[in-house]
């Protein structure tokens, strides 16, 4: 690989292959409803994204909403962007940004974000002094303590080459497993004789360096790829063992799923559960279930500070399951709203039915994919 960069006049080095390690990272979780746990992977991803909107929606009751309402899609799309804030304002390399993610989802800071979610118009940030991230004079993180910057996904992360599966083996062992060279299948650019093709995620780096995710050596770059898991407690029988509730009905293994396309992951990772625990859906049907998509604004790769984050209200994509008359009352109340073509991501996942002890699998309609068993 060495040898091949220098041939073509790149950048990489030899040495900067042989001194890169990956790394294991420890999942971030949070709880929702009380009975189930998510898990996603930590920054330098957008994992964290889908924690912090799950904890705002906790407050709403989604399911009096009723799937599809624009009650229940207002809540979600504001939970959405003030996520996304954070997202383009901290999500970085933590061993080089000093910023530690469970800043993002201390339950002082989610329930302050949550009040800030107002169903009957769009909040707008452009003007306000406060932002939702802070980082200290001397260099280190605060807890987050105000918002007034609208962050989406932009269309820098729409194309790609993602591809999600998930697998389980008859004791129970279960994998998330996601992969991406990124945009165009990566770079193009294929070692001699090697037969794989480089990756090319620095793009999603900064250039501002007053950024947490500013380019530098050796530092990973913000990136997209979230495979996910959740966790389920209150299995059948728990309640009758004479033992303390948290050790009765501890959260047991319950769901590997994933969602492929961009900024769309973790917004798609949210009405998955959302699907399953609040509308009742089956998986397969918590899948195929007709989705919003919200994008516009910042970025994690712009500079800290623009006019686009405070100017740039976004755009909600509805598909056609969602019912006209939600589309008419977004509009009404002040989003911006097209409909009504297939939005991204492709859902996959397998499940623990601990009434059978069965295992579930799903395969979404909008991409290619099988769900099987042996």
């Amino acid at each position: 690989m060495g040898d091949y960069f220098e041939r073509i006049g790149g950048f990489l080095t030899y040495e900067d292959f042989a001194t890169h390690t990956g790394e294991w990272v420890e999942p971030i979780c949070v709880t929702y409803r009380g009975d189930y746990k998510v898990c996603e992977l930590p920054p330098n991803t957008q994992g964290i994204a889908a924690l912090q909107m799950l904890q705002m929606l906790e407050r709403f009751d989604l399911r009096g909403m009723g799937f599809g309402s624009a009650d229940s899609i207002m809540a979600q799309v504001e939970a959405k962007r003030l996520a996304f804030e954070d997202r383009a304002r901290g999500y970085a390399d933590p061993a080089f940004s000093g910023v530690d993610p469970d800043l993002f989802i201390d339950k002082r800071y989610a329930n302050y974000r949550s009040q800030q979610i107002d169903i009957t118009k769009p909040t707008s940030f452009a003007g306000q002094s406060g932002r939702g991230f802070r980082i200290s004079s001397e260099g280190k993180p605060l807890l987050p303590i105000a918002s007034d910057i609208i962050l989406e996904a932009d269309k820098k992360l729409q194309d790609g080459d993602t591809t999600y599966l998930t697998v389980t083996d008859k004791d129970g062992m279960m994998v998330s497993l996601i992969q991406s060279n990124y945009r165009g299948m990566g770079t193009g650019l294929v070692a001699d004789g090697l037969g794989f093709m480089f990756q090319d995620r620095g793009q999603l780096f900064s250039l501002d360096p007053a950024h947490p995710n500013v380019f530098e050596p050796g530092k990973r770059p913000f990136h997209t790829i979230i495979p996910a898991f959740a966790f389920k407690k209150d299995m059948p029988g728990c309640q009758v063992r004479a033992v303390p509730i948290e050790q009765a009905c501890p959260f047991e293994p319950w769901l590997s799923f994933g969602l492929m396309g961009g900024g769309m992951q973790p917004q798609g990772h949210v009405q998955v559960i959302l699907n399953l625990v609040d509308f009742d859906m089956g998986l397969q049907e918590a899948g195929d279930a007709a989705r919003w998509e919200h994008v516009g604004g910042c970025e994690p790769t712009d500079d800290l500070d623009g006019d686009a984050c405070e100017t740039d209200m976004g755009v909600v994509h509805l598909e056609s399951g969602i019912p006209p008359e939600t589309r008419a009352e977004l509009e009404a109340r002040g989003h911006a709203v097209e409909c009504c073509k297939a939005n991204a991501g492709g859902y996959q996942a397998i499940m623990r039915d601990f009434e059978s002890g069965t295992w579930i699998a799903a395969t979404e309609m909008r991409k290619d994919g099988s769900a099987d068993g042996h």
